[in-house]
């Protein structure tokens, strides 16, 4: 069972044991106890890592934007006879580098377009 920080500290002040001299040191190590503990994040060098890759060449830029779709290649209507049995949602977004993919992407379309003067329509 959870107990807020609160809750905790009020029980144990409210104990006969406790005396009032100990109640600063006791509020300290329920401080410590309550600090959050850095999460593990393993990609976070490769996300960083892809947030600061600069465009700076026409030809990184099209290679780029040829190789991330511009949409899920995995989302589908299955049919039969014409009528749609089930949908298949797209499956990029549990793709944890999904966000800084489509970035990168951007980047290179933007790159493209008001950098290089090309028409991205193709690339859309």
């Amino acid at each position: 069972m959870k107990q807020s920080r609160d809750t905790m500290q009020n029980l144990v002040k409210t104990g006969v044991w406790m005396k009032p001299q100990n109640i600063n040191i006791l509020n300290t190590m329920i401080a410590r106890m309550y600090t959050t503990v850095p999460k593990f994040q393993p990609l976070k060098p490769l996300r960083q890592w892809l947030d600061h890759i600069e465009i700076n060449n026409p030809k990184l830029a099209r290679f780029l934007c040829q190789l991330i779709p511009s949409q899920c290649p995995f989302e589908r209507d299955i049919t039969f006879f014409g009528h749609i049995l089930f949908h298949i949602p797209p499956m990029c977004k549990l793709n944890p580098l999904y966000d800084e993919l489509i970035g990168l992407r951007f980047r290179a379309l933007c790159y493209l377009a008001d950098i290089c003067g090309e028409d991205v329509t193709s690339y859309c």
